[in-house]
């Protein structure tokens, strides 16, 4: 016992059936907000439940913060809602997994209370901090331990910025975790995360799956700060008596390790063998391919995760303001005139009225600097060919297109270090709008697929819990059942041809911009 609650890891199993059908529970612990979803024993959808979280603080440009607790008021209410609208109760529950968003730097002291708001993803404070691990420890090195370079985005910078800037709070901090990680803590007690969001905090042996030793001793970083580590779909704890009261589940529920919401989702999208890839756009953007080895760009432009399937691993690239470019103009300048409907509806058939290439309009989506490939936390977002002819609809289709290119940046490394893309497969916000996979398929000059459930990390988390609990015997048998495709867009050739040559200019932007984004070299100020 540490602080009056249990640290140890669960070591137990799933049990049996509680009588009739057995669910399976996936949350998704987003930036913007939870998502429950309830499948069951045939991995189809039966329910589902959302909350909004408070939009994320920035108190000076590039940070970005939230309160851990608004994401436990969140889950409470996505899973009541979720079961409500499945028509269940919390007993026919048989496992719950977890997946949320990535890289948040979760601190806790030894009560378990919050010491200070989460440094979440996209926060960009901390290039001092990046920087002098990679003068300190060697860029080299530090991939070569963790698969990864030193970047603000992983939470190990964060950590690094709080004891460093906020020395009294640090003092206090006696548990390190995951948004996710917290919000799993508060509905079991345990404290335990998975090689797959582990992989982002850079202090991950990824090729050995498990906490490097190393990395852990040249950062000064205790390991008993940090939390026990487990396969994605390894049971780590049960639902608690508190956690029970407080979400409908019944006390004991088995409670799987999940994954980031980028593993789990790959799951949720049955992109667990090598040469299926899939894209998704929420708040940010991911390019995301399964590998059976460790791969590694040698300029660590994208990262090297483990995957949520045992034995497996992905690299990923990530555009950090994807969804988040419609969301930005949205809340600066509206979605256009009152009326019913989804105001990114609104946007994208407006953005449908401008023509493929945005009449010379290109977009930087840099509004949080940039992760792929320019690594990045400077790079500032930019409109390049205005004239007066333009009206919103031309910049709103530049903004759709600009993400794509952006995106579209990782195929061209997938290609370069030989990773094998024969199928795509659309998440998010992306794959909601036709105009936006229109793009997708046009801009990358291949056929993009549509999934029957686009459910993504909630799903993908449900699925795990399901494997955990025995009603599939892998990861792959399970999407194999579960995951189907619905809808296939081919590119038009004109227009994909077109697309092509766009990139190549969008390529030459950010070369001729970086010095301007930041003159004085002073990244992380």
């Amino acid at each position: 016992m540490q602080g009056g609650f249990e640290t140890r890891p669960y070591q137990g199993r799933a049990g049996g059936g509680r009588g009739g059908a057995i669910k399976y529970l996936g949350i998704d612990v987003g930036t913007g907000g939870t998502r429950a979803v309830l499948i069951g024993e045939d991995g189809r959808m039966i329910g589902s439940g959302a909350s909004e979280h408070i939009p994320f603080a920035s108190p000076r440009p590039g940070w970005a913060e939230q309160d851990p607790e608004d994401w436990w008021k969140a889950s409470k209410l996505a899973v009541a809602q979720a079961l409500r609208d499945a028509g269940v109760g919390g007993s026919e529950v048989g496992c719950v997994g977890f997946s949320g968003q990535m890289h948040g730097a979760v601190l806790l002291d030894g009560d378990g209370e919050i010491v200070r708001p989460a440094l979440i993803w996209c926060d960009q404070r901390t290039g001092a901090q990046a920087r002098r691990l990679a003068e300190s420890i060697g860029t080299d090195r530090i991939i070569r331990l963790t698969c990864n370079p030193p970047l603000t985005n992983f939470t190990l910078t964060k950590w690094l910025w709080v004891r460093e800037s906020e020395p009294a709070l640090w003092e206090r901090v006696r548990h390190l975790l995951l948004p996710k990680d917290y919000v799993r803590f508060r509905l079991t007690g345990e404290l335990c995360t998975d090689v797959a969001d582990a992989s982002g905090t850079l202090m991950l042996d990824v090729a050995a799956r498990r906490w490097s030793a190393e990395m852990l001793r040249a950062a000064e970083i205790d390991p008993e700060l940090l939390p026990a580590l487990h396969e994605s779909s390894e049971i780590c704890g049960r639902v608690s008596a508190e956690g029970a009261h407080a979400t409908g589940l019944d006390q004991g529920t088995a409670v799987v390790a999940g994954a980031g919401d980028q593993a789990a989702g790959a799951v949720g999208m049955g992109v667990v063998r090598p040469g299926t890839v899939s894209v998704t756009i929420g708040t940010s953007g991911v390019a995301f391919a399964a590998t059976d080895r460790p791969d590694l760009d040698p300029q660590g432009r994208m990262h090297t995760f483990c995957h949520a399937v045992p034995g497996r691993w992905h690299i990923m690239g990530v555009t950090q303001a994807a969804g988040l470019s419609l969301r930005w103009f949205r809340d600066r300048f509206g979605a256009g005139p009152e009326g019913n409907g989804d105001p990114y509806e609104r946007l994208t058939a407006e953005a449908n009225t401008a023509p493929a290439g945005a009449g010379g309009i290109f977009w930087l989506p840099y509004l949080m600097g940039e992760r792929t490939p320019h690594c990045d936390p400077a790079a500032r977002a930019a409109l390049v060919g205005l004239d007066a002819s333009h009206t919103r609809a031309h910049i709103l289709r530049a903004m759709l297109e600009g993400v794509a290119f952006s995106l579209k940046d990782s195929f061209t490394i997938f290609d370069e270090i030989h990773v094998p893309v024969r199928r795509i497969r659309l998440g998010g916000g992306g794959a909601r709008s036709p105009l936006w996979r229109r793009i997708q398929a046009d801009v990358y000059g291949q056929a993009v697929e549509l999934l029957e459930t686009e459910e993504g990390a909630a799903f993908g988390a449900a699925i795990l819990a399901g494997v955990a609990a025995g009603n599939w015997s892998s990861v792959e048998q399970a999407c194999e059942q579960a995951v189907h495709v619905s809808e296939r867009i081919e590119p038009d050739p004109e227009t994909a041809a077109r697309m092509a040559s766009n990139y190549l200019i969008y390529r030459r932007l950010y070369p001729a911009l970086r010095e301007a984004f930041d003159p004085a070299g002073a990244t992380g100020s």
